[in-house]
């Protein structure tokens, strides 16, 4: 993660944040340096996450057009064209758009960056995958697009958020848990943003962190951990698994799928944080809510 620690510093602690001064070059997470001449007023997102940044910081009116999944907030989403995905980008209907900023990632896999910047376009690439980066990628969507104050603001409002419900969970006992990102296992590691959100709506995560940030596991790994909570499958695709209808989880039916919008608030590394760490607060500790 390529970023200036000590404009991140000023963006939490100033009252007040300075309007960014063009042109701007920072670096993103590829390691390449992107340079703006002018606070841009076209740009295409092509990562929910993205999106949603953009409209909570207050910068949605500069968005020409977004990706595919990007459906929140849905009447502000609804209206702007989708130009793809991260692995099937519309490279021609994204030029005739005459973006002046494109967000893109900075997978390997699909090289969505590569491809955009290879057309010809300004490109910034990268998305948070660690808690701490969440933050970090906020203030700079907010210094690249000139809503440094909405950065800023967010990213407290979000800290009480969550400040708020650690409080509600204060002395809660720590539950082993298991979250599942997708069926091939794919799960998250502790040190990913979501392991941080298990952490602290006090969950103890199964998964060593010197796997990764969203590593794929063996199911053997949840079969020896034997989570008592399990989250992101349903009871009945638990069951039929080798060796995971006798795990404490699954006889005791605290196996749990999220709906598809708190699962879209889990898995976005973006403004809806809070709301992910009270969905995952709630299934580990209903007690307390």
């Amino acid at each position: 993660m390529m970023f200036r620690p000590l404009l991140f510093a000023l963006l939490l602690t100033a009252g007040s944040a300075q309007a960014t001064h063009y042109p701007l070059t920072v670096t993103d997470d590829l390691g390449r340096s992107v340079t703006l001449t002018h606070a841009p007023k076209r740009i295409v997102a092509m990562l929910p996450s993205h999106t949603e940044t953009l409209f909570a910081i207050g910068a949605g009116a500069q968005l020409v057009a977004v990706d595919k999944f990007s459906n929140f907030p849905k009447a502000e989403t609804d209206r702007l064209p989708k130009v793809g995905s991260a692995y099937a980008p519309s490279i021609e209907a994204i030029l005739a758009l005459k973006p002046d900023l494109v967000l893109a990632d900075e997978s390997g896999g699909s090289r969505l960056t590569e491809k955009l910047a290879a057309a010809g376009l300004t490109v910034y690439g990268g998305t948070a995958q660690t808690y701490t980066e969440v933050f970090q990628k906020i203030a700079v969507l907010g210094q690249l697009t000139n809503h440094e104050a909405g950065a800023t603001r967010l990213i407290t409002s979000m800290r009480s958020d969550m400040n708020t419900l650690s409080a509600q969970l204060r002395g809660a006992p720590k539950v082993s848990a298991y979250y599942e990102v997708s069926a091939a296992p794919y799960t998250a590691g502790p040190e990913s943003f979501i392991g941080v959100l298990m952490d602290k709506a006090g969950g103890a995560n199964i998964i060593p962190a010197g796997l990764g940030e969203f590593p794929k596991i063996s199911p053997e790994l949840v079969v020896k951990a034997n989570p008592a909570v399990m989250i992101g499958l349903s009871l009945q695709d638990a069951r039929v698994r080798p060796g995971w209808n006798t795990l404490q989880a699954v006889t005791a039916g605290k196996v749990y799928k999220p709906t598809q919008e708190e699962t879209d608030a889990l898995s976005r590394p973006g403004p809806r944080l809070p709301v992910a760490l009270r969905v995952l607060a709630k299934l580990l500790h209903p007690e307390r809510f």
